[in-house]
């Protein structure tokens, strides 16, 4: 700084003896000499004011900036669950205000990527619990929610497609065998149910609980009664055979008959 202001002094030096050979070249009085070197001095203070003054701006500005930077951090690292952030004492005020304006724009992208990965698992929620018919996961969908809060919702819908799968599959396991006992049974679907369950469109049956255990229950129904068929006619078939006895019927219009 010194050697900078020895410049600056020379320069301004050499500056005003050049001034006053011009002023005695051209013949200028001293007196006005004396004025107009008055007002080459105002020039230069008011130039350093107008210097000093930016400068002292961009001081508050930044001093401003570091405060807001400071209230905003508070408030994300409450919003985020974090601790408070930690300042380094000895650094500047350039470099302060540059690493907390730098730490309040990855705060803040923190809490956007939270909040979109919310919104992307609240959606996967809903459409998984209307197939299934559960009750959606309880979150609070204003506040940013934490990483552990994000894990658990994570996990849940995880169980959630787990689910779906498993109740698809033996929902369409049961489908196919229902479908081959109402033709052995020559069973039209006569109800609601019956009718969504046989239907072309299996991703519009909704797996509820319910419902599998309804499809269940309507499975273990068709099968009793091709096994009370089944019984029925080994029945007949038994007196069919007594018959022929009693009446002594040859074989070959037994092969036939039968």
């Amino acid at each position: 700084s010194e050697v900078l202001a020895a410049e600056a002094a020379s320069c301004l030096n050499r500056a005003m003896a050049a001034l006053r050979d011009i002023w005695e070249e051209i013949g200028i009085p001293e007196e006005q000499r004396l004025e107009r070197t008055d007002v080459v001095k105002q020039h230069i203070k008011s130039l350093l004011d107008m210097m000093v003054a930016e400068e002292q701006s961009l001081k508050e500005r930044l001093l401003k900036s570091i405060a807001m930077c400071r209230k905003e951090l508070d408030a994300l690292c409450s919003e985020l669950q974090l601790g408070p952030f930690e300042t380094e004492e000895e650094s500047t005020i350039l470099q302060m205000e540059k690493n907390l304006r730098m730490r309040v724009e990855e705060l803040q992208r923190q809490k956007q990527d939270r909040k979109q990965e919310l919104k992307a698992l609240q959606e996967q929620d809903r459409d998984l619990c209307d197939i299934l018919c559960t009750a959606l996961f309880s979150i609070d969908s204003g506040a940013v929610p934490s990483l552990e809060d994000l894990d658990c919702y994570r996990r849940h819908v995880a169980s959630l497609k787990t689910l779906k799968e498993q109740r698809r599959e033996e929902f369409v396991s049961n489908k196919r065998q229902i479908i081959l006992l109402m033709e052995e049974l020559d069973h039209t679907p006569d109800t609601s149910f019956e009718r969504d369950v046989v239907c072309e469109n299996e991703e519009e049956f909704c797996l509820s609980k319910d419902n599998i255990v309804a499809l269940q229950n309507l499975l273990q129904q068709l099968e009793a009664r091709r096994a009370l068929n089944e019984a029925v006619c080994a029945e007949l078939r038994s007196r069919i055979v007594a018959l022929w006895e009693r009446l002594q019927i040859p074989q070959e219009e037994r092969e036939t008959s039968a």
